[in-house]
């Protein structure tokens, strides 16, 4: 049966079509006949008597690049009333702008499908909820103090520090055993970001590729290992990074596995994390993204995948 669906994300113009994730949803969505509207989270409203509404128009989609969407007119849409399934797909950052459409969009459930779960994303950022299965992670350190830094730069020599509700890359930097540049890099993180931030022990297997794997309602699909360009230690693509074909390692099944049963039980369908040398490093809930590089190389269908589970839940 159709549905009506309702994609949170960042403007259509703005979207690059030969990796997009979102894009690839909704191109399978629109495939299966669901009617698709496209809706900026500043246009969320919400009023005392239950209604969520959004300014959104109607669009559709074609792999032409250039020309890959086209808008109807602008109408108001009631998220609960009128809409089967809301796919909350805007890009980071976790805000409190983030949080908040998280709130709003909680309170039109179970009536309409909110994927991911609202509150199991805002309760399951990237770099907290991975802390829920440190069997699996390289040492980990999440603090403000120059100190603590020390003395875990001490214990495990180089050192990645990040921040913690950063994405795509954004802002992380290796450290040798007897980099100066410690005590500034902790100032500039504390004067720049009122969160603590991330510290991990540096994993040198990352120059063989930083793997994304997908995982499905709890099941995983497929994964694309992501190689740094030339003089980087990041492998995201935002960053320059390329992809390689590769299949799923025993060990990383093995984090699939201990994973997928949370991750169905909290409602989180679509996710994607990051595993480098058998350590897994992220799991992203908020937009996760590499299903089109993953396609691309294993000549699988994730955005179906996503579809059928959709679906099911429905």
């Amino acid at each position: 049966m159709p549905l009506n669906v309702a994609i949170q994300m960042d403007p259509m113009e703005k979207v690059n079509i030969a990796g997009d994730s979102s894009f690839a949803i909704m191109l399978a969505g629109q495939a299966r006949g669901h009617r698709l509207w496209h809706y900026d989270v500043r246009h969320l409203s919400y009023s005392a008597d239950g209604a969520l509404k959004a300014r959104a128009r109607p669009v559709t989609v074609q792999r032409v690049e250039g020309d890959h969407y086209e808008f109807g007119d602008w109408e108001t849409i009631d998220l609960r009333g009128d809409i089967d399934v809301v796919l909350m797909r805007q890009d980071p950052p976790f805000d409190l702008s983030y949080i908040t459409a998280t709130h709003l969009l909680e309170r039109i459930q179970p009536d309409t499908l909110v994927v991911n779960d609202p509150a199991a994303v805002r309760n399951a950022p990237e770099k907290i909820f991975v802390l829920d299965f440190a069997e699996f992670m390289p040492p980990t350190l999440i603090t403000r103090s120059l100190e603590d830094v020390r003395a875990f730069q001490r214990e495990h020599g180089e050192i990645v520090v990040k921040p913690i509700y950063g994405n795509a890359g954004t802002a992380v930097f290796k450290l040798d055993p007897d980099d100066g540049n410690l005590p500034a890099l902790t100032e500039l993180f504390g004067q720049v970001w009122v969160e603590p931030f991330m510290v991990q022990a540096f994993l040198p297997d990352v120059s063989q590729g930083d793997k994304r794997i997908i995982l499905v309602d709890g099941e995983p699909t497929g994964g694309v290992n992501r190689l740094p360009k030339e003089g980087e230690i990041r492998s995201n693509f935002a960053v320059g990074g390329s992809g390689a074909a590769s299949e799923l390692t025993p060990r990383e099944l093995e984090i699939c596995e201990a994973l997928g049963p949370e991750l169905k039980k909290r409602g989180l369908l679509f996710v994607g994390i990051d595993v480098i040398g058998g350590y897994l490093t992220e799991i992203n809930v908020t937009s996760p993204t590499g299903i089109v590089s993953i396609d691309a190389f294993n000549g699988t269908d994730t955005g179906a995948k996503i579809w059928d589970a959709i679906e099911n839940k429905l």
